[in-house]
């Protein structure tokens, strides 16, 4: 036999423990924090461990009241006020939960101040819940921690549902009930047996059609109720797409939801009354789309962990507009599409491994070129100088996204790492344009300042990447860090801040060279005494082409791949994305002579890298 043995760690003071305003809970294998009542957590997070963020904050005066209203619909109109203007996000968990916790089977009579109570409970129902579905509070729930987000979220979409159902059987007559808010929409139908044969459910809104279909029963039907309820939520899908909402077995990463979401509740007295044979719907595109479509269902359980599934529900038919789909059960739908292409899983999996083999080496070979530029004092200048830093942006960058890219979870840190990734690629341009400027300076026999010029590099190349990272995050905070990965969003197209000015300068270079070459070539054959010298800028030129191609091409394939994904672009923009600081290591060092001779120099005396070297 075994032995186990019950460690109270709460017996501690649990206020030191948890902090001001929190208790503890002993569970299995540790304890859990959770906020005294009146109180909630600054996180959303409902339960949270010591030291990860989380304080107990004063629940607004609104929120504590609600709790200790009595009837639901006193509930209701009290969240629906009180969610109308600006909400935190906080507040948003702390709301959900409120309704979630109402109570709403108490209205059972049938007399007609009840039934009016009912049709007023379900009208202020669908506002309520609109209040908190609605476009402008998206960026609301984005903020808040991913898992936080999708629990409330599905807690909001399961009350919604059984909410109206409970209250739906409260319409002893036929009836048909519709209410609709600008971001959701609601029908009920309410029928007896003795009518059952006769109504077909249905609903046609927003370009969307569903029915569902009963399985045929014998008559004589015995008595009872049936009720069904249809919803239809419009701009959710953003909030529900996500690689981690994909159930492994059902949809593949970088899935996204390009229609609205709806769903289907039936409730039947007795429950073998009205049983499901199939429901079929239509759903209208968000985006124009032509490949990889999923008809999908919001898989959810008790804890309110969900996940996108396909299991009973296939495509019957689609075209540029609409998708056409059939289940065999009932829950939340909607259409999932690919985000930039058809890049399953297992190129996502061989895509990943290849970003972070490439980074890693790209790293090293750039800590390489540092050391190099930095070190060799003979081979010091404005292009070394212009270099060095150019590879310190790119380490600094690509170390950033190694460590970053998928830390997701906490939505500020997300935004930072996705500003500073903005600031170190933007700065990374800007050192190459430096180049550029550089070598047309010389070849166009400009005299100049060395100690200014090199002033005004510092400026173009720090200062200017932060005036557009500020510009944009001033205009556009929200669109820094998204639910997938910490970057900048494709949303309102605020992508192209970054792949703007990378353009642009990619562009002023592939102008500046036009000049270099020209001059180049022009001299050599005009001055053969001066050959020597413009061997020289040739070869600087071809070094500089060799890094505008690399960096230009890494990024016209990004573009591709964000205006028009496919598989290959997205290969291309991976390998020469992740490998980008090997090349350069190979362009700017490896086949340099100059660096070739200092490498000599350095590595002569060492028995194992003489012959190399030789």
């Amino acid at each position: 036999c075994g032995f186990s043995f019950y460690v109270d760690e709460c017996s501690n003071e649990e206020t030191v423990a948890c902090g001001d305003h929190a208790k503890c809970e002993n569970v299995d294998g540790g304890f859990n924090c959770s906020c005294k009542e009146g109180y909630q957590p600054s996180t959303g997070k409902l339960q949270f461990k010591p030291n990860d963020g989380t304080s107990c904050q004063d629940m607004s005066s609104a929120i504590f009241q609600i709790n200790h209203l009595k009837t639901p619909l006193e509930k209701l109109q009290e969240i629906n006020k009180s969610t109308l203007g600006p909400l935190l996000p906080v507040e948003v968990v702390s709301y959900v939960e409120a309704l979630s916790h109402s109570s709403w089977d108490t209205v059972s009579d049938s007399d007609s101040e009840s039934l009016r109570n009912t049709t007023m409970s379900v009208s202020v129902l669908v506002n309520t819940v609109n209040n908190f579905v609605q476009k402008d509070k998206i960026t609301v729930w984005e903020a808040l921690p991913v898992d936080n987000q999708r629990r409330s979220l599905t807690k909001l979409l399961h009350t919604t549902e059984q909410a109206t159902l409970l209250m739906s059987q409260s319409f002893k007559k036929t009836t048909q009930l519709d209410a609709n808010a600008s971001d959701i929409a609601l029908k009920v139908f309410a029928f007896d047996s003795h009518h059952m044969k006769h109504i077909h459910p249905h609903v046609h809104t927003g370009g969307d059609y569903i029915k569902i279909s009963p399985k045929k029963r014998r008559e004589p039907y015995p008595n009872g109720t049936v009720a069904v309820v249809f919803l239809r939520y419009s701009n959710i899908g953003s909030l529900l797409s996500s690689p981690k909402n994909l159930s492994k077995d059902a949809a593949e990463p970088r899935h996204t939801v390009s229609s609205a979401v709806i769903a289907v509740a039936i409730s039947s007295n007795p429950p073998t009354l009205y049983e499901l044979e199939k429901i079929t719907f239509t759903l209208k595109y968000a985006k124009t789309a032509d490949k990889d479509i999923k008809c999908a269902f919001w898989n959810y359980s008790d804890t309110m962990n969900g996940n996108w599934a396909t299991e009973g529900c296939e495509l019957t038919h689609s075209n540029s507009t609409h998708i056409s789909c059939k289940c065999n059960h009932l829950t939340h739908f909607a259409v999932l599409m690919s985000s930039g292409g058809s890049v399953g899983g297992a190129n996502y999996n061989i895509l990943t491994r290849i970003t972070q083999l490439g980074i890693i080496i790209s790293l090293i070979c750039l800590s390489m070129c540092i050391f190099t530029f930095w070190f060799f004092s003979e081979i010091q200048s404005t292009r070394t100088t212009i270099h060095k830093n150019l590879c310190c942006s790119l380490f600094l960058a690509e170390l950033i996204f190694l460590i970053g890219i998928n830390m997701n979870n906490n939505k500020l840190f997300c935004s930072i790492t996705a500003g500073l990734l903005h600031y170190f690629l933007l700065a990374a341009f800007a050192w190459m344009c430096i180049e550029g400027i550089h070598l047309y300076l010389i070849v166009v026999g400009v005299i100049y300042n060395k100690g200014f010029l090199h002033k005004n590099f510092y400026v173009f190349g720090y200062v200017s990447p932060a005036v557009v990272v500020g510009i944009s995050a001033a205009l556009g905070y929200k669109y820094y860090g998204t639910t997938e990965v910490c970057w900048l969003s494709t949303k309102n197209n605020f992508i192209w801040s970054f792949i703007g000015p990378a353009c642009l300068i990619i562009l002023v270079n592939l102008l500046a060279f036009g000049v270099i070459i020209y001059k180049v070539f022009r001299h050599t054959a005009m001055l053969k005494p001066e050959v020597s010298c413009y061997e020289n800028i040739r070869s600087c030129a071809r070094g500089a082409l060799a890094l505008l191609f690399l960096l230009g091409a890494t990024w016209i394939f990004g573009v591709l791949h964000v205006v028009q994904g496919s598989v290959v672009t997205a290969y291309l923009f991976t390998i020469f994305n992740a490998f980008q600081g090997m090349f350069i290591f190979i362009f700017l060092c490896v086949l340099s002579r100059k660096i070739q001779e200092e490498y000599y120099r350095l590595f002569k005396n060492v028995p194992c890298c003489f012959g190399c070297l030789r």
